[in-house]
């Protein structure tokens, strides 16, 4: 059938701050006709909505709605011809207690089922994190590829290593992207390839170009005179269990010893996986500094540009950009999407995950 469709009009649920949006807002091939407008978003937390609201949608601030997505009226929400959903992964993660289905986040992606069957948009982006596979012995990520099949899509999930697009972060997410199954086009999973000269050390994303002295969430974290000292003891690339550490600044810990507590980032590396955290050593710490990461730092290593300003407190910052898609991976594939639909070849790889 002829597509007619060339400006996507996007719906949001489990929006974050704007990763995924401004991933697919920027996205831009050769043919300039193709290209993905916002239309509505949801998110639960009021710092993320505003957050959202100053960046992706300013003069439209009505058309994000801040409330739990379980009381969301659904039928409200709007035309769309695409759908990107980050459902949360409390319950999929590998760091943590894995509940999958069994816990209170788990079932939150039938909400993005729910919006396929009303809207039946011509596409989806959904994401979730790595441990998405193995979560209830890989039986949640069946029974979720089920049931975007039954809304009438065909799928084609992957898991994509950002590190590998140029993005400077060593972050793994599985992002299933959707064709409704009424449409012609195959979506083929976009190669790695043409980012392999990329620079993705995170000392080059942190201090090029040098960030301004008056950047917004550039804030310091202050560190006790403790935690100073036992980092000045831990090399770049280590952390509290693998460095050389006197005894009265070893950590206590009896049990699982979280490989993030206290690690310092190796300069020449990607970063490790930012995420929300900050308590008890797990705020990200800076290679040659004896100190925690800015939230401005640690949105360059989310591919945020230095002019998106984060709405609410410096923890809530934190999470915030925690919580988010890098918007140079999410770019890259919505590119993919917007190529296909177009009928543009682009170079591709086989798909890490085999339904």
């Amino acid at each position: 059938m002829e597509n007619i469709v060339k400006e996507f009009r996007l719906g949001e649920l489990f929006c974050g701050p704007g990763g995924l949006a401004l991933g697919a807002t920027t996205a831009r091939i050769e043919d300039d006709d193709y290209k993905i407008i916002h239309q509505w978003a949801n998110d639960y937390d009021q710092d993320t909505c505003s957050t959202y609201t100053r960046n992706i949608c300013p003069n439209n601030a009505e058309s994000v709605i801040c409330g739990d997505v379980r009381k969301l009226d659904i039928e409200k929400l709007g035309d769309i011809d695409a759908l990107a959903f980050g459902f949360p992964c409390n319950d999929f993660s590998v760091v943590g207690e894995q509940k999958g289905f069994d816990g209170v986040f788990g079932p939150l992606y039938t909400y993005g089922v729910k919006v396929l069957k009303k809207y039946q948009p011509l596409w989806f982006l959904a994401e979730n994190v790595g441990g998405l596979k193995s979560a209830n012995e890989g039986r949640a990520f069946k029974k979720i590829l089920e049931d975007l099949k039954n809304a009438g899509y065909k799928i084609y999930p992957n898991l994509y290593k950002f590190e590998e697009y140029g993005v400077p972060q060593a972050r793994h997410r599985v992002i299933i992207v959707g064709i409704r199954e009424d449409f012609p086009y195959e979506f083929k999973i976009p190669s790695p390839v043409p980012y392999k000269d990329v620079d993705v050390s995170c000392k080059n994303a942190i201090e090029n170009p040098p960030i301004s002295k008056n950047a917004y969430n550039n804030e310091l974290t202050k560190q006790s005179a403790q935690v100073v000292r036992r980092l000045s003891y831990i090399k770049p690339g280590q952390n509290a269990f693998t460095a050389d550490l006197p005894e009265d600044l070893k950590l206590k810990v009896k049990g699982a010893k979280i490989s993030q507590i206290y690690k310092r980032l190796n300069p020449e590396k990607p970063a490790y996986t930012v995420t929300g955290s900050g308590g008890g050593g797990t705020h990200m710490y800076h290679y040659s500094e004896l100190r925690a990461l800015t939230n401005r730092e640690r949105a360059r290593l989310q591919t945020f540009p230095d002019d998106y300003i984060f709405e609410g407190s410096k923890e809530s910052v934190r999470k915030q950009i925690g919580m988010a898609v890098p918007a140079k991976g999410a770019k890259i594939i919505f590119e993919a999407i917007l190529k296909t639909f177009a009928g543009i070849e682009y170079e591709s790889v086989e798909p890490s995950i085999k339904e």
